[in-house]
């Protein structure tokens, strides 16, 4: 019995038996009892000790997750460990908060447990500059561009956040919204908000939008929780704005449940754009206009690129992925202000 055959005969996918055997708490609890009763029934005990040696033995890949409410990150790591299992790749899953130091963790996995090769889910520049010189073995970063840092071991595959951010401006732009507040992000950090944080400066800038960062844009974490308290506090300080933007979908969908609670109507009120793709936002009320990046795309090049550097040798590659604006229905029109 293996966790292949728990996947079949639950009806789940391997990336959630692979989440609820390890306890993690993004995982649904119809998901959970049902992976728990198949383990129960066919008397399932996973070989933690079996996995341990083979850790020590440089045989697993290490993926690092960086935010365990990221909502994107959760759908391209179930790729990700599908992709792997299936090549018969014994995978380790860390999830990280979204401020941790990713590659600090990766050098102590490193002298633990020695994987052959690492998969980064979302990381900060700056961390990577400061420390991956003690990293030797292939790894690939997703979600950010590593190609200015030059270290052979690192490839990376992202999106253009910058480009994909000036794409929602121009969007509400031709909307008519001239007042546009944004929810997330960190200007103090190298993580793939700030190049969306660029994106929407720069193309206000070249539109003769007004923006004022100190008063147009809320910093808050990848989370609903905290999209719902940065809604309300933007709103409540800028009463005047006519459209959000919203650096994750996550943080978009809390912020719609803050405009509701504030007696208003969206799009009729004010108009809300997210970003990532994530399926949630199919289902919402309204549904979610958004920037959808290819996680399947991402997962596929990655877990491709990383084999090859692990088996071949192969040199490291920087892509960037497709995105798309995906228009539904939570902007309306504004006459020009």
């Amino acid at each position: 019995m293996t966790i292949k055959d728990i996947a079949r005969l639950s009806g789940y996918s391997l990336g959630t038996v692979s989440r609820v055997l390890n306890n993690h708490p993004d995982v649904s609890q119809a998901a959970r009892e049902r992976v728990m009763a198949v383990v129960q029934e066919q008397g399932f005990e996973p070989n933690t000790n079996a996995r341990h040696l083979k850790l020590q033995a440089q045989s697993a890949i290490a993926v690092l997750v960086k935010g365990s409410q990221n909502l994107l990150f959760a759908g391209i790591l179930e790729r990700i460990q599908s992709l792997l299992q299936d090549s018969e790749e014994e995978v380790y899953v860390a999830y990280l908060d979204e401020d941790a130091d990713e590659v600090q963790y990766a050098v102590q996995l490193v002298k633990l447990r020695r994987p052959k090769g690492f998969l980064f889910l979302g990381g900060d520049l700056e961390c990577f500059r400061r420390e991956f010189h003690q990293i030797t073995v292939p790894c690939v970063l997703l979600t950010n561009d590593a190609q200015s840092l030059g270290f052979g071991n690192l490839s990376s595959f992202t999106t253009d956040d910058t480009a994909a951010a000036g794409a929602v401006i121009e969007y509400l732009y031709r909307h008519g919204h001239r007042r546009i507040g944004v929810l997330g992000g960190n200007l103090a950090s190298e993580q793939i908000s700030l190049k969306r944080l660029r994106g929407v400066q720069s193309t206000m800038q070249r539109l003769g939008l007004p923006f004022d960062a100190r008063s147009q844009h809320v910093p808050c974490r990848f989370s609903m929780a905290e999209g719902y308290a940065a809604a309300r506090r933007l709103l409540e300080r800028e009463p005047e704005l006519t459209a959000l933007f919203a650096l994750g979908d996550v943080i978009a969908l809390g912020a719609m449940r803050a405009i509701y609670d504030l007696g208003l109507r969206v799009p009729e009120d004010i108009s809300i754009v997210g970003y990532d793709g994530i399926n949630e936002t199919r289902f919402c009320i309204p549904r979610l206009t958004t920037i959808r990046q290819d996680a399947a795309q991402l997962a596929a090049r990655g877990v491709q690129t990383l084999l090859q550097a692990i088996h071949y040798k192969h040199p490291p590659v920087y892509e960037t992925i497709d995105f798309a604006l995906l228009e539904h229905e939570s902007v309306g029109s504004v006459e020009c202000q």
